[in-house]
């Protein structure tokens, strides 16, 4: 499947490539890697030619197109936006509780050590891992927050 979206993805891309070929190589470890330019130990031509892409209309488009498209009455709409609001909300707290958590435990750079941590390298590891884990927290607290602000 994965190699379907790769493939896909290649046809869609404009020029050169297509002009030069595509090529898919078989690394000695087994992995496949797609490029546009052959090696001849383990790279084969793909035929691109009988691919073709067909991009897909505009939901607007569709909607104004297709008078069967489903439609929502602004009072529905409201309800979907509150829920959805309220899931937003609930999901903050519970990120600023996890961060909250995270940074308690962090104290500021320097946790305790544990004991199958006499590696001071397994203690910098941990710390490091911590350190980006609160990192990826402040950030969905971000994205969720710009979410928020866009249903308002």
């Amino acid at each position: 499947m994965r190699s379907v979206f790769v493939l896909l993805s290649l046809s869609m891309l404009a020029g050169q490539a297509f002009a030069q070929g595509v090529y898919v190589c078989t690394q000695a470890n087994g992995v496949r890697e797609y490029r546009n330019t052959g090696d001849p130990r383990g790279c084969r031509k793909l035929d691109t030619e009988s691919l073709s892409s067909i991009p897909a209309p505009s939901s607007v488009t569709q909607a104004k197109a297709d008078p069967s498209f489903p439609r929502v009455d602004s009072q529905t709409q409201k309800r979907r936006d509150l829920d959805r609001l309220q899931i937003l909300n609930d999901e903050i707290r519970t990120e600023e509780n996890k961060l909250a958590e995270l940074k308690k435990e962090y104290q500021n750079g320097e946790p305790e050590r544990q004991g199958s941590e006499r590696n001071y390298a397994k203690y910098q590891e941990r710390v490091a891992t911590m350190k980006d884990e609160i990192a990826r927290t402040e950030k969905n607290i971000e994205a969720l927050k710009r979410e928020i602000g866009q249903l308002k």
